[in-house]
């Protein structure tokens, strides 16, 4: 497919609280283009304020796609948004829409743009939730659960290494695809893309800055009541996106684990520690073009507005 016939993707990129959102509603408005969501949070419904959800009236006259399409108890992983992404791209692109894709978690697209090939990076928290399971059941137990859930895997694996056994698992839980059929895989074999990949960066003391007043800001618009209702839905604590920054401290303070004040003090230090290790994942992308807000948002502008053909 040559280069004039791809469609075209402007992805926003950046750690969390540092305004990508924002910048993507904005460059939507100015271009007039549409918004593909690209966090993997973001895909559940009723969960708004603990994951900075855009609002319907910040959302207004802007199309968003793959927000609110799942309940927070169905299964949503890289592999499931790759499958949804790619067909809704394409068919965006036949209706010549310009497309924003704004990413709050790059292993989505990651495998947006490359498929899911046998690299698949490593996740701190589905492995901490597994090494648990083994601290309390045994690795015995986690081999058993593979053989369930990808049995040619388990087979080539020994029951006693552990290793492998947690990566094969971390891979499917992070995927959607069991490690034997990954392991065939090469990623698709041209990019399909025509791609500006938009970097938002900040100081760290003012990243960290955003971080506190952000998550002050998700308690003064009812944190705390979203996840009391979430409960009412049915909608546990052992759920994957009720483990997640925020929905989990709050969980702990709602069954008496923790105070409230310690639970904001908790998801202010877990968000500053992701933004960290985002910032490090992100660096090693050389095709990121990097740009800091409002300082160079005109140089910014500009270069999406070339990227697109727009006159200004």
């Amino acid at each position: 497919m040559s280069s004039e016939n791809k469609p075209k993707l402007v992805i926003v990129l950046g750690p969390t609280a540092v305004g990508k959102s924002r910048l993507g509603i904005e460059v939507a408005r100015r271009i007039g283009a549409e918004i593909v969501n690209a966090d993997s949070l973001q895909v559940y419904k009723y969960l708004d304020i603990g994951t900075a959800k855009p609002n319907e009236a910040d959302r207004e006259g802007i199309p968003h796609h793959l927000v609110d399409i799942v309940n927070p108890d169905e299964e949503y992983n890289a592999g499931i948004y790759t499958k949804t992404a790619r067909p809704l791209i394409a068919e965006l692109h036949r209706k010549s829409a310009k497309i924003i894709v704004v990413g709050g978690t790059y292993l989505y697209v990651r495998v947006l743009l490359h498929g899911i090939v046998e690299k698949i990076p490593a996740d701190r928290e589905i492995r901490h939730q597994l090494r648990r399971l083994k601290s309390v059941f045994g690795i015995v137990y986690l081999y058993e659960k593979l053989k369930s859930l990808d049995p040619d895997s388990a087979y080539r694996i020994h029951r006693n290494d552990y290793v492998r056994i947690e990566r094969a698992l971390e891979a499917y839980y992070l995927t959607g695809e069991k490690m034997s059929q990954l392991q065939e895989k090469h990623g698709f074999k041209e990019n399909e893309y025509d791609v500006l990949k938009i970097g938002l960066s900040a100081e760290r003391e003012v990243l960290r800055k955003r971080i506190d007043e952000r998550v002050n800001k998700m308690m003064e618009e009812g944190l705390p009541d979203e996840v009391k209702k979430l409960r009412r839905m049915g909608f546990g604590r052992d759920l994957k996106p009720m483990q997640s920054i925020g929905y989990k401290q709050m969980n702990q303070y709602l069954d008496g684990e923790i105070t409230l004040e310690r639970a904001l003090e908790l998801i202010k230090r877990d968000t500053k520690r992701l933004a960290k290790r985002q910032m490090t994942w992100l660096r090693q992308d050389k095709d990121i073009h990097w740009y800091q807000l409002p300082e160079d948002r005109d140089r910014l502008m500009k270069e999406v507005e070339t990227f697109y053909g727009v006159e200004s």
